[in-house]
């Protein structure tokens, strides 16, 4: 019997499918959300499709929590106590205290086996380091080695967003009121980033298909390395995603891609209907 001796380590903000969980071999701690004093573990007490239902007729949006250090340990201490090492690669510190939770729980676990990075992105982009630290194991590379290139990588993922409603934006306070409603009469779509670690707004377009356009614009300028995969996200819109990839494949010569869903935790500030994409720059 062939033993994995290094684990590959996440969380459910990744939003890597059950499928593609096994595939890749990648362990998932998820983040909780709340909805009115009821708590779901992000990806395993709720699907997607119930969650963004729940979302769009809520008053308040939920709260989302990270995983405790508890969660980390009891995650983690098996494949320790069996000799193996781990490799967890986290959303960023800036987004979440995801993070800082792994890394508490290394220094309760006192050991050098445990290897915690702080990927600086979340969702697809967080997808896209986790498919190739999966590779890297594969190929028999060690943990450091492993985390080397993973450190490497995360300076040069980037990721945009293009979302359907300000309203969430809102209703999270990193916009204000008045701006989100004159921006959804004049139909108005923000374009997001990852940068630095940190979700910002670098544009905005009217309607969906221009705010893509602008999307298609910014990634010309700093283009995917296509020796390593790209990646598509979406809020429960499949025939969005659809049409990202229609518009974005001949541009950037894009041969395959991954495509994966938002889950709750992202999905409580993106909202229902938005369309993301992820790659490793050139």
């Amino acid at each position: 019997m062939n033993v994995i001796a290094i684990r590959i380590f996440s969380d459910s903000t990744c939003d890597l499918s059950t499928e593609d969980q096994e595939r890749l071999q990648i362990y998932i701690v998820p983040l909780t959300v709340n909805f009115s004093g009821t708590t779901y573990l992000d990806g395993i007490d709720i699907t997607n499709e119930e969650f963004y239902d729940r979302l769009d007729t809520c008053e308040e949006l939920p709260t989302t929590s990270q995983p405790s250090p508890q969660s980390f340990i009891d995650a983690f201490k098996g494949f320790l106590e069996a000799g193996d090492e781990i490799v967890g690669v986290f959303i960023s510190s800036e987004i979440s205290g995801t993070y800082n939770s792994a890394c508490i729980a290394k220094q309760m676990l006192m050991t050098d086996k445990l290897h915690i990075i702080d990927s600086r992105g979340a969702t697809v982009g967080l997808a896209l380091l986790l498919s190739e630290a999966a590779g890297y194991r594969d190929a028999g590379f060690t943990a450091a080695q492993i985390v080397d290139h993973i450190v490497l990588l995360s300076k040069k993922i980037r990721f945009f967003a293009a979302l359907n409603s300000l309203k969430y934006l809102r209703k999270g306070g990193r916009i204000s009121a008045t701006t989100a409603v004159v921006g959804e009469f004049l139909g108005v779509k923000p374009l997001v980033s990852i940068v630095d670690g940190k979700i910002l707004m670098v544009g905005k377009a009217r309607g969906m298909q221009k705010t893509l356009e602008l999307m298609l614009q910014k990634v010309l300028t700093d283009l995917p390395d296509l020796h390593y995969p790209v990646a598509f996200t979406h809020s429960c819109t499949p025939e969005l995603v659809r049409k990202a990839v229609e518009s974005f494949k001949d541009p950037l010569k894009l041969v395959d891609w991954l495509t994966c869903g938002i889950s709750s935790v992202i999905g409580t500030y993106a909202g229902r209907g938005s369309v993301g994409f992820a790659y490793i720059a050139l």
